[in-house]
């Protein structure tokens, strides 16, 4: 019963990690501006929810980063990103989804944060 109940306890956490290629598309990039609504700084992909303005209407995105210990190791931290922050982000579009993508590149102008996805590997350059 024990080792029924460590399987279940062991799959949950897996299942819920995914293989980016098979969620997101590098063929479909796109690039949004808009106001960070919420920074989950989660394992085991962060994700930065934001509001994009487009012709008059509000759509809300769902943005997902690498890896979290990836980016606690480059200097991410709960409050790295805040409800509030303009950034511009560019990334791949969700196969399936929509008003989702992966971020390859976030910057913040109005203190020249960069994010970027470089490889395999994250890097985040804090400006002024």
């Amino acid at each position: 019963m024990l080792a029924c109940v460590a399987a279940l306890l062991i799959a949950g956490p897996a299942q819920a990690h995914h293989s980016i290629v098979g969620v997101y598309d590098s063929a479909r990039s796109v690039t949004v501006e808009g106001a960070i609504v919420r920074f989950e700084f989660i394992y085991p992909h962060p994700f930065v929810v934001l509001d994009v303005r487009r012709s008059g209407a509000t759509d809300t995105w769902r943005l997902e980063m690498d890896n979290r210990g990836e980016l606690a190791d480059v200097g991410f931290a709960n409050d790295t990103l805040r409800p509030g922050d303009r950034v511009v982000v560019s990334g791949n579009l969700a196969r399936q989804e929509p008003n989702r993508l992966y971020i390859r590149r976030l910057e913040r102008p109005s203190d020249g944060l960069l994010y970027e996805q470089v490889g395999m590997r994250p890097q985040l350059r804090r400006g002024r």
